[in-house]
């Protein structure tokens, strides 16, 4: 055990709940023990079929073709493939749309909350996507989409996207976008996965 003050790189997870509106206060779980050797995260979540551990901005990088200023999603909490996923975006003031949406009274576009969603919704079906190649999503259609509640600077997107259909190469997705408890956007997403042609 090292001596205090000095660091150490702990490896697992910590779960547990909020207990107040302060968001430092959290009645924390120890993990099991487990003297068996541990598989990697993303086989052990593959075989399970449970979800997989979060990616950061450089995954996110790695997986999707956008770029600033239109990368739209700054990490991914959770993601169970096949199945669903969620992202997050923050919504800062320096955001190249707020210049002129709206000047003074700054709202973030709702059709770029839709593309938020749309990435997410393509990290899904990147990562859970059997290709030999490198996977190319389209977006093809938006449907039944409503926008509830403005989304301003400051504002936390949590984007949940869940899958209700899947024939190659189409995917139907169901895609909702929160503001802390607040629904702020809802839409269903139609995507074609394919692989890139040389």
């Amino acid at each position: 055990m090292p001596a205090v003050g000095t660091a150490a790189r702990v490896k697992g997870c910590v779960r547990g709940a909020r207990v107040s509106d302060d968001p430092t206060v959290w009645i924390v779980k120890e993990p099991e023990r487990n003297n068996h050797e541990v598989e990697q995260p993303e086989v052990q979540a593959r075989q399970e079929g449970g979800p997989m551990p979060g990616l950061g901005v450089e995954d996110i990088r790695a997986l999707l073709p956008h770029r600033y200023p239109f990368l739209l999603v700054d990490r991914i909490r959770e993601l169970e493939l096949d199945r669903r996923i969620v992202g997050i975006k923050n919504v800062t003031v320096n955001e190249p749309f707020f210049q002129g949406h709206f000047p003074g009274r700054p709202v973030m576009p709702g059709v770029l909350i839709i593309e938020a969603m749309a990435q997410v919704g393509g990290i899904l079906a990147f990562k859970s996507a059997a290709l030999a190649g490198q996977p190319v999503v389209y977006l093809t259609g938006v449907d039944h989409a409503k926008f509830r509640k403005p989304v301003v600077p400051g504002d936390q997107l949590r984007l949940e996207v869940e899958v209700v259909k899947r024939r190659s190469p189409f995917w139907k997705m169901q895609a909702k976008a929160y503001v802390e408890t607040d629904l702020v956007c809802e839409a269903e997403l139609t995507a074609m996965v394919t692989e890139e042609k040389a």
